[in-house]
């Protein structure tokens, strides 16, 4: 049975994602197991998750994932190498994985694997650091033109897509790793990452974020099973979760803070700390606290991911480089047998029974707690919000599943 990872937000599973494990299926096989690791209840663009991290997963297992696993909140919510190295580590470790399959702009492996070739070049960072000082262009782009001087702008252009970008994230922690899992790219179909309109039946989660938070229907553009998870979580005053509901606990938090204690927040060392403080000194609400920081240096998506860091108590520096843990959340179709092949492969404790917690080392132990005092919080971000202890009231897992009319034990 080969084993194909896959690497999601599902914030929402669209139907982008739907074909994205059909067509894994077609080029790999039918009977290809599909393992998942999602990101929890934050994601990379510094926001809670629309849905909570259990629905959404049980979601993905009844679409055709095998069995997903959390990918934790500081690699969740972290730039686009942080993201990718804490994911592929956490497919890597469960030592059953052949393939990574990812969605790409272009479909095309050759020009991603030059790019993750050049940013691992001696010169790069040379290159890179001389184009920031002398053209003032925002990381983004003058990482564009390093890589143009090191292989090309037809390769380069590349990093002018999302997906593409995380594609290239993760043939470099592929690298870095030495993995011999092996790379496959998916062309992806339908409306670019962020477009805000849908287009025919299709629709970019982007577009997909917005109706949700605007109240329409989203119905045509999800796959039943996300569809019904997103009504159920809705109706139970869970869904959808936003900034916005959190938006004065947020700025309780940053504005008792001083240039210093954002400091520990500021990955880049660059003096975001300084020009966020003066932000908070000026805006009456978030949005305009992160409209006043922004320029043309600092995009939007860092500018959330280090307000959410203050507000989580996130300090990066403090964690390990890669997730401690393998924490299942949904079990599909092959799930089981793959947990019987991780019980004889895996690198780092599986989690799937509660009880299972308490032996883990000290580091991991003290990770998964913090996991649930950031669940706490995340809860005030839903419509209805509710007491402290989601993360371990309903258990670090989901239940064992049904078959063929009685319960497996894991």
């Amino acid at each position: 049975m080969p084993v194909a990872g896959i690497i999601a937000e599902y914030n929402p599973l669209h139907l982008g994602h739907l074909r994205q494990m059909e067509a894994t299926r077609a080029a790999l096989g039918p009977d290809t197991a599909i393992l998942c690791v999602m990101s929890g209840n934050f994601v990379q663009r510094g926001e809670p998750a629309l849905v909570e991290k259990r629905a959404r997963a049980a979601a993905a297992a009844a679409c055709g994932a095998d069995l997903v696993l959390e990918l934790p909140t500081p690699w969740a919510a972290a730039t686009a190498e942080r993201f990718a190295q804490g994911a592929v580590s956490l497919l890597e470790r469960t030592g059953v994985v052949d393939c990574l399959s990812f969605g790409s702009e272009s479909g095309d492996l050759i020009p991603l694997q030059r790019i993750a070739q050049a940013l691992a070049d001696p010169d790069y960072p040379e290159i890179l650091s001389l184009y920031r000082l002398t053209s003032g262009r925002p990381f983004a782009a003058a990482r564009q033109m390093a890589v143009a001087d090191l292989v090309g702008e037809a390769a380069a252009a590349h990093l002018e897509h999302p997906n593409d970008i995380l594609a290239v994230e993760y043939l470099r922690a592929l690298d870095r790793l030495g993995s011999a899992i092996r790379p496959l790219a998916i062309p992806r179909q339908g409306p670019a990452h962020d477009q805000p309109q849908p287009q025919g039946a299709l629709a970019s989660a982007s577009a997909l974020r917005r109706i949700i938070l605007d109240g329409r229907d989203s119905t045509p553009y999800l796959p039943g099973p996300m569809a019904a998870a997103l009504a159920k979580e809705r109706a139970a005053g869970r869904a959808p979760a936003s900034l916005a509901a959190v938006e004065r606990a947020i700025l309780s938090q940053l504005r008792r803070m001083g240039p210093e204690e954002l400091a520990v927040y500021d990955r880049g060392r660059e003096g975001l700390c300084h020009r966020l403080y003066r932000a908070v000194q000026s805006g009456a609400n978030l949005q305009e606290v992160l409209d006043l920081a922004k320029t043309r240096r600092y995009p939007m998506a860092r500018l959330r991911r280090m307000v959410l860091h203050a507000w989580l108590g996130l300090d990066l520096t403090a964690l390990p480089e890669e997730p401690p843990y393998l924490r299942v959340l949904a079990i599909g179709r092959q799930g089981r047998q793959l947990l019987r092949r991780m019980k004889e492969t895996a690198r780092l404790p599986v989690l799937v029974r509660p009880s299972q917690t308490r032996a883990l080392p000290p580091q991991a132990a003290a990770l998964l707690e913090q996991e649930g005092r950031w669940t706490d919080l995340y809860t005030l971000a839903w419509p209805v919000p509710t007491v402290p202890g989601e993360e371990f009231r309903r258990g670090p897992v989901f239940p064992p599943v049904q078959l063929e009319g009685k319960e497996e034990e894991l």
